[in-house]
């Protein structure tokens, strides 16, 4: 028990007994980060229920700020309201207050005063949605609601209510260069695009499906958010018509970059295609997909040698591979006007191959031939997205999918956005 002097006499302050501590109303107050003109007057615990009620109210005469001019008015009336509270130990805690309405003597009419422990019409303290923000980043939503005794919705509104907010005050006037890409939101041809500044490597906007319009909505959302479209200077994306006419539209002073990793993997697919066509006939060729599918220097000792045994076999799948690995070779020569005369020589082997799923590859590439020699100039790629789209897909495999795009879309803020929050820590 904690003992303090009034007038030279030992006293017992006011207490809350809980089993066998001694809490003081004063700690509390400190605890819950009360000033004038808060306090806590009555405080129940059941340890059978495992719950812990507080109490707080506000001294008679107070005055408080119209939450609308900060106008200082006294209040005209008041409503019991009750907040979640972080767990005293393992017992729920919850706060129960007064909360006061005032008659704003400017004119703005009767207004229900905002406490400092809590945001309006919320059923939850800032330290606990701060402590919901903060596992929501590393457990599945229904996994938190199972812990702290809660329903999943009731979680979902707390996530989008802080994301939103954080958005409104988010500042992309600086936004020069963009990565677009889709990710899955759930089985079948169902997808969210995303948007990313490529310099600060975050998240910038999401949108549900990967049809020309999301580019519409990003570039309006942009300028919603202090951007410029017309600043726009570079963008990386993959070859999906609906993301090259989209940008072609909205950011009229963009160069669009192919992504260096899709276009390998357009080439990666037509190898594979050669290998599965040739392999009815040669049964050397089985259980060899993935030997095709690496660069040499990534291969074990073991697939080495397999290769070198392949090689002397006169295979039109080899011939594929090696197309495939001359091709990446366009990545490392120095400037623009070099890089086209190798993709001319390229085109112009590839072309007489007589392997049609190169050749349908050679024709992909020739009809994006600007965009991936954009490449030399501005070397950028999706590459951030794919790691940031890999965080987001664990997240959604550990919550077995999400039931709506929002929910998606919200968890890639908080995986991606790098936004504040301005939660009390």
């Amino acid at each position: 028990m904690i003992l303090y002097k009034n007038e030279g006499r030992l006293e017992t302050p006011p207490k809350i007994i809980i089993e066998e501590f001694v809490v003081n109303r004063s700690t509390l107050e400190r605890a819950l980060g009360l000033s004038e003109p808060w306090k806590v007057v009555k405080d129940e615990f059941s340890a059978k229920e495992r719950r812990l009620d507080i109490t707080i109210d506000f001294e008679r005469g107070s005055i408080f700020h119209c939450p609308d001019c900060g106008a200082v008015s006294k209040a005209y009336d008041s409503v019991m309201k009750t907040w979640r509270h972080l767990n005293f130990f393992q017992h729920e805690t919850y706060l129960h207050a007064r909360v006061p309405r005032v008659e704003c003597s400017k004119g703005c009419g009767i207004k229900t005063i905002e406490v400092p422990w809590a945001r309006q019409r919320s059923g939850f303290t800032l330290l606990f949605e701060s402590l919901v923000m903060t596992l929501a980043r590393e457990m599945p939503v229904a996994a938190i609601a199972s812990l702290i005794g809660e329903h999943d919705t009731r979680i979902w509104r707390i996530l989008h209510y802080y994301v939103e907010e954080a958005r409104k005050e988010a500042d992309h006037g600086a936004v020069k260069r963009v990565g677009m890409d889709e990710t899955s939101s759930r089985k079948g041809h169902n997808y969210i695009t995303l948007f990313y500044d490529l310099d600060q490597r975050q998240l910038l906007f999401g949108a549900t499906g990967r049809k020309q319009g999301v580019v519409s909505e990003f570039a309006d959302d942009l300028e919603a958010h202090g951007g410029d479209r017309n600043q726009i200077e570079q963008t990386c994306s993959d070859m999906w018509p609906a993301y090259i006419n989209g940008v072609r539209d909205c950011f009229p002073n963009a160069a669009i970059t192919f992504d260096r990793f899709h276009i390998m993997r357009i080439l990666n697919a037509a190898v594979d295609q050669v290998r599965r066509e040739e392999s009815k006939n040669r049964k050397e060729l089985k259980r060899t997909r993935y030997l095709w599918l690496k660069n040499p220097t990534r291969l074990t000792s073991k697939q080495k040698q397999t290769m070198d045994d392949l090689s002397t076999h006169n295979l039109k799948t080899a011939k594929a591979y090696q197309m495939r690995l001359t091709f990446q070779e366009f990545f490392t020569v120095p400037d623009r006007q070099s890089g086209e005369a190798f993709l001319q020589r390229w085109y112009t082997w590839v072309s007489h191959s007589q392997l049609e799923p190169i050749i349908e590859a050679a024709e992909t590439i020739k009809k994006h031939w600007e965009g991936i020699l954009n490449w030399l100039d501005s070397h950028i790629s999706t590459g951030i997205l794919e790691g940031f789209n890999s965080l987001i897909q664990a997240a959604k495999a550990r919550a077995r999918g999400y039931r709506t795009n929002r929910n998606l879309i919200t968890m890639a803020y908080l995986i991606a956005g790098n936004l504040d929050y301005g939660l009390p820590t």
